[in-house]
């Protein structure tokens, strides 16, 4: 569903008062009525938003969470039916001079839903269906994973509050889920103040600190340092994986400083579609501040052959 700015469709500020946010609502929906719209669909599309708008901001909860969430998430929450919940455009037409004619609502909690007539027509036809129920508040956990556990997956215990008091749920985490993927837990969330059904538990997870790797996605990037002689002709380096054991790296002769070396498919599996990422080394070539007499004299006769 497209973004819905409530409060710019209304041309309002976000501090709009419960005053301001009526009064605007009026003069748009004095304008827009499909009574004086006279079958302009572009002017009947626009009293559908306006009064969307106004049914959302004109009510607390909605409203709260509409300004918490954002449009997309608070639409991922609420259908249009549950939007339009207990709102009563007959008694609000009244209010505002319309006489509320040719409006008729199904009954509350039946299988009519909301329906709107306005002249013989329909301009909420889209709200018709059957009126859905509210549900309660989704609950976010964040769960902190180590590389290895999302490389080889694991089972946690996750102690969160549901319906007043501490619950404990064992989780098993697949391989793969790094930063920022979800696994959804049903019927764990709030409960629903209304008598509803409650909302979902999310457990999202938080890579925590590594002292070799830093994780960018499925992808694993570090920094190994290297002698000025192994540059120069060559070196193997075990490389740490995650899920335990070590890989080698060949360092060819030559190698210089910052060079970017590439283990494909060392990385953390993707949590979908198998595969893993690749792991990404940086090379850095240690230059000695200070140099024995000894390593002088070899740097000078270097010096001497041209090198």
């Amino acid at each position: 569903m497209p973004e819905k700015d409530y409060y710019k469709i209304l041309g309002l500020e976000k501090n709009a008062s419960d005053a301001d946010i009526k009064k605007a609502y009026r003069k748009m929906a004095m304008k827009y009525h499909p009574d004086h719209a006279k079958g302009d669909k572009a002017s009947e599309d626009k009293f559908k938003d306006v009064s969307e708008a106004y049914a959302v901001l004109s009510d607390k909860e909605k409203r709260k969470q509409y300004d918490t969430y954002g449009s997309t998430d608070f639409h991922q929450r609420y259908s249009q039916e549950d939007i339009f919940k207990g709102f009563d455009f007959g008694d609000i037409f009244k209010e505002f001079g319309f006489g509320g004619r040719n409006f008729s609502r199904g009954g509350r909690g039946g299988r009519g839903g909301f329906k709107f007539s306005f002249g013989g027509q329909d301009p909420f036809a889209s709200y018709s269906a059957q009126q859905a129920p509210t549900r309660g508040n989704d609950l976010v956990y964040e769960l902190p994973l180590t590389l290895r556990e999302i490389a080889t997956g694991a089972r946690k215990t996750v102690q969160f509050q549901h319906k007043g008091r501490s619950e404990n749920i064992s989780v098993k985490i697949p391989r793969g889920m790094i930063d920022g993927k979800k696994l959804r837990i049903a019927g764990k969330g709030e409960v629903d103040p209304y008598g509803g059904s409650p909302g979902d538990l999310f457990i999202v997870a938080k890579i925590m600190s590594d002292p070799v790797f830093s994780p960018k996605g499925a992808d694993l990037y570090a920094t190994r340092e290297i002698k000025l002689s192994e540059a120069l002709l060559g070196t193997t380096l075990e490389i740490p994986k995650v899920e335990g054991g070590a890989v080698s790296l060949k360092i060819p002769p030559g190698t210089r400083h910052k060079t970017k070396m590439r283990l494909a498919g060392h990385g953390l599996p993707h949590m979908k579609g198998g595969g893993k990422g690749d792991v990404y080394i940086s090379i850095n070539v240690a230059i000695p501040k200070h140099l024995t007499q000894a390593q002088k004299a070899l740097v000078k006769k270097l010096a001497d052959v041209g090198l």
